[in-house]
Parts: C-alpha cells; sequence; structure tokens
C-alpha cells in the first residue's frame, strides 16, 4: 500500500512551491518522497523529480503539431497520458515499495470537475498501484478579500471534491501574505469554517457589477451550505508546528497515520522534540518557500 497526495488548485495558486517545499519537509521527519510531474507545460521544476511527463509529451509540442491552445493542448496532453496510462504505471512501480507520492498536476480546473481524463487516470493508479491518495486544493488566500471571488473558490473547491471523490484537503495557500491584501471584512475563521454565507450578501450588495446577480450569488451560496462540506485549512510559514498539523491531516485522511503509528509517532517526535530554531536556520530554504509567491 503506497501513500501520497494529488496536488491541484488553480494557476499560480502554488501547486509546484508547494511540492518543492512539501517534498523537502517530508524528508527531513524521514519519509523518502518522490514527486511526480504530471503538469506538461511545468518545463521550470525546482524540485527533483522522479517522473516527468515531459519525457512522455510536451505541451508546447502538442500546440504546435496540432494547432491547439494552451487550454486545449493540456486537455489533449491528459487525453493521450490515459491512453498511455501503462507508460506511467511502470515508471511508477519501482517507487512503490518505499516511497511518499507527491503528483504535481497542471492547474487547468476544468481537468477536475468537468472532464474525465485526469479522474480516470487516478483511478486507474489507485486501482492498478493500490495506492491511498488525498487530493490537496490549493486556492490562493487572496480570494478572501473580494466576497465574489471567495464564492468562485467555494464553487470550485466543491465541484473538485464532488467530481474526484476522494479524500480531500482544501488549503488556502499563500496565508503569509494575506495581509498585505488589505483588511478581511471578517475574521479568517469565517473563510476558513465557512459559516454563515449571507453575511457576504451585505458586501456584495455594495458593488454594483455584483449586485446585479445576487440571485445568482444567494443560489451559489445555497448549494455550498447544502452540501456542508468545504471547509479550508491554512499554513503559517513561521510555525513548524503548523506545517506537521497539515501533514497529519493529510495522513488521517488517507490512512498513513494509521498503517504506521509507531513510524508517524518517531517522524513528528523529530520536530517536537527539536528547539525552537531547530528548522528556521538549519534549514531556511523551506520555509522562505513554503506557501509564498511564486
Amino acid at each position: 500500500m503506497v501513500f501520497g497526495q494529488l496536488v491541484v488548485g488553480p494557476p499560480g495558486s502554488g501547486k509546484t512551491t508547494y511540492c518543492n517545499g512539501m517534498s523537502q519537509f517530508l524528508k527531513l521527519i524521514g519519509r523518502k518522497v518522490a514527486v511526480v510531474n504530471l503538469d506538461p507545460a511545468n518545463d521550470a521544476l525546482p524540485y527533483e523529480c522522479a517522473v516527468n511527463i515531459e519525457d512522455l509529451i510536451k505541451l508546447s509540442d502538442v500546440m504546435v503539431e496540432h494547432s491547439l491552445g494552451p487550454n486545449g493542448g493540456l486537455i489533449y496532453c491528459m487525453d493521450y497520458l490515459e491512453k498511455n496510462i501503462d507508460w506511467l504505471e511502470s515508471k511508477l512501480e519501482p517507487l512503490l515499495n518505499d516511497h511518499y507520492l507527491l503528483f504535481d498536476f497542471p492547474g487547468q480546473v476544468e481537468l477536475f470537475f468537468l472532464h474525465s481524463n485526469a479522474k480516470n487516470i487516478i483511478n486507474k493508479l489507485i486501482k492498478k498501484l493500490n495506492l491511498r491518495l488525498t487530493v490537496v486544493h490549493l486556492v490562493d488566500a487572496h480570494l478572501c478579500s473580494d466576497p465574489g471571488k471567495y464564492v468562485s473558490a467555494l464553487i470550485l473547491s466543491l465541484s473538485t471534491m464532488l467530481h474526484l471523490a476522494l479524500p480531500h484537503i482544501n488549503v488556502l495557500s499563500k496565508i503569509d501574505l494575506i495581509e498585505s491584501y488589505g483588511k478581511l471584512a471578517f475574521n479568517l475563521e469565517y473563510y476558513t469554517d465557512v459559516q454563515d454565507l449571507s453575511y457576504l450578501m451585505y458586501h456584495l450588495d455594495q458593488d454594483p457589477r455584483a449586485a446585479k446577480y445576487r440571485k445568482l450569488t444567494k443560489g451559489l451560496n445555497d448549494v455550498i451550505e447544502d452540501h456542508g462540506i468545504v471547509n479550508f485549512t491554512t499554513l503559517d510559514i513561521q510555525d513548524k508546528e503548523s506545517v506537521g498539523n497539515l501533514v497529519k491531516l493529510i495522513d488521517k485522511s488517507n490512512g498513513y497515520i494509521f498503517s504506521g503509528i509507531e513510524s508517524s509517532a518517531v517522524e513528528f517526535s523529530k520536530i517536537a522534540a527539536g528547539p525552537t530554531d531547530w528548522d528556521y536556520y538549519r534549514y531556511p530554504l523551506l520555509f522562505s518557500i513554503l506557501y509564498t509567491a511564486i
């Protein structure tokens, strides 16, 4: 049984940065980590890549050969990967004995709530390779400063959760920059817990452009609240405990923590037993890149 994370989210939400920082953190607590890049447009990887889709297909080549734009090209690449899933399985098989997997996916959100190719790829890998995966859905924290964009992020998160039908954790990325976006209408817990969304309607009514869509927005809010499954977690890059807490949450969701409770306890004790400045000074790179702007 192999465990890992499927990292998804809109362009610019910090997926590649997250994979880089998370892989470093997991290595520090004793796990062997393999990062799998499944974004054919990601040609400048900051992390050591164990499997790279560009060895199979490149977005730039597809766009030229088939006269497609970036969105159509990405869909083509995912279709091609699905048809050649044996290639990916063969690349992953040597890693299955002792590695924890991080899958870095493209930022085209349609792939995860509208089209079926990415879902089919994931399901085939889970079934064939006996994977236990959690979807980590990154959302840029600056969306909290705009009620309309925040509602859009909630709808995207809900749609992705329902479409992929896997253990799912929504994360507000770049949380360290949230103060630079201006004062929030409500405290941060309102946005992470997704409380009574009717309070957002007053702020939306102040914007003439948003007021005319009031009925639509209210309908979307009702859909979100009726499902009652969307919330967010955050990460403070200056607090080593918050990084560990996110990993614990992921481990609990996909079962890693139950499959090796003793080993997990040893891993996290390496953090808890360390002095306050253990990671800030010895490993400054990790906390300078994790959840910061790309």
